[in-house]
C-alpha cells in the first residue's frame, strides 16, 4: 500500500508512525484510517523483531485534532453507522495488536484523536497536550469507541461530564484522572515512549502479548477475563521463555528471552 498521510520509520525495532496532515491538524480522513488499518492489520504483524509502535502527530500543535469533518457532511444514518463501525474496527486492530502501542500525544487529541490515543496501550502526554470529546458541539457523539474507552480509563462520572459538556482537559488533569501514564516536557514524548518500549522489550514477548490480551478481555462483551487469564497462564508455561525466566531467577542472572 502507498502511504500518503502516515509516515513510518523503524529504528532499533521500534516503529514510529507520524500522522502527517499538519495543515489539517492531522485530522483523520478516510485515507489516513486506511493506512492505519493496513499497518496494524497487514504490515505491522509481519515486521520481524518488532518491539513496539509509537503513534504521534506532525508538528507541535496537534496529535490528532479529530476526524475530518469535511467528509461527514451529507452522511445518511446508514452511512454514518458504517463510518463509525469502520473506525471502531480499525481501532480494535490497534488495541489488539501483538506488540505494545504507545500514543505520544504532542498537542490536541480531540474527538477521533482522543479515541485513537485511547485505543493505544499506553499514553505519553506532552505538557501542552489537551484531550477531549467535543462531538456534541457538532450534534454528534463519539463514534470510534470514545463513549466506551473513556469510561474505562476515568470512570463513568467524569466521562459523562466530559462527553456532555465537550470540555477539554490538559495534560496534568489527564494524568490525575488516569487517562495518560506520564506527562513530559513538550518535545520529549517520543523519547519517553521509546524508553518504555525498550524496558518492555526486556521482558518475555509472548507473556507481554498475553498480558495485553487478558487485560483487554476484561472489557470485552461475552468474555470471562479470569478464564482467559487461566488459559494464557497455561500457554506461557509451555514456552521456552518461561523455562529461561525461571532458570535465570534461580541462578540470579538476567533472563535472555527469545520469544519462543
Amino acid at each position: 500500500m502507498q502511504y500518503e498521510n502516515v509516515q513510518i520509520a523503524i529504528e532499533h525495532g521500534i516503529a514510529t508512525l507520524v500522522i502527517s496532515r499538519e495543515k489539517a491538524l492531522n485530522a483523520l480522513n478516510r485515507q489516513t484510517l486506511s493506512e492505519l488499518e493496513h499497518f496494524f492489520g497487514e504490515y505491522g504483524p509481519e515486521i520481524e523483531h518488532l518491539k513496539g509502535v509509537i503513534i504521534t502527530g506532525a508538528g507541535e500543535k496537534a496529535f490528532v485534532a479529530g476526524a475530518d469533518i469535511t467528509e461527514f457532511s451529507g452522511l445518511s444514518a446508514t452511512e454514518g453507522q458504517a463510518l463509525a463501525q469502520r473506525g471502531q474496527d480499525i481501532f480494535f486492530l490497534i488495541e489488539r495488536f501483538h506488540r505494545p502501542v504507545i500514543a505520544a500525544v504532542n498537542g490536541f487529541a480531540l474527538g477521533g484523536g482522543c479515541e485513537l490515543a485511547m485505543a493505544c496501550h499506553l499514553r505519553i502526554a506532552g505538557e501542552k497536550a489537551r484531550f477531549g470529546q467535543p462531538e456534541v458541539n457538532l450534534g454528534l457523539i463519539p463514534g470510534y469507541g470514545g463513549t466506551q474507552r473513556l469510561i474505562q480509563y476515568i470512570g463513568k462520572t467524569k466521562a459523562m461530564e466530559l462527553l456532555l459538556t465537550a470540555d477539554l482537559i490538559g495534560a496534568e488533569e489527564a494524568l490525575r484522572l488516569g487517562l495518560v501514564n506520564y506527562v513530559v516536557t513538550a518535545g520529549e514524548e517520543i523519547t519517553k515512549a521509546k524508553e518504555l518500549l525498550e524496558k518492555i522489550a526486556t521482558k518475555a514477548p509472548f507473556a507481554v502479548s498475553k498480558i495485553m490480551e487478558t487485560v483487554n478481555a476484561y472489557f470485552e462483551d461475552g468474555e470471562d477475563g479470569f478464564e482467559r487469564e487461566v488459559s494464557a497462564f497455561g500457554e506461557c508455561c509451555g514456552t521456552e521463555d518461561f523455562i529461561e525466566g525461571a532458570t535465570a531467577f534461580v541462578e540470579k542472572r538476567k533472563a535472555n528471552f527469545t520469544g519462543k
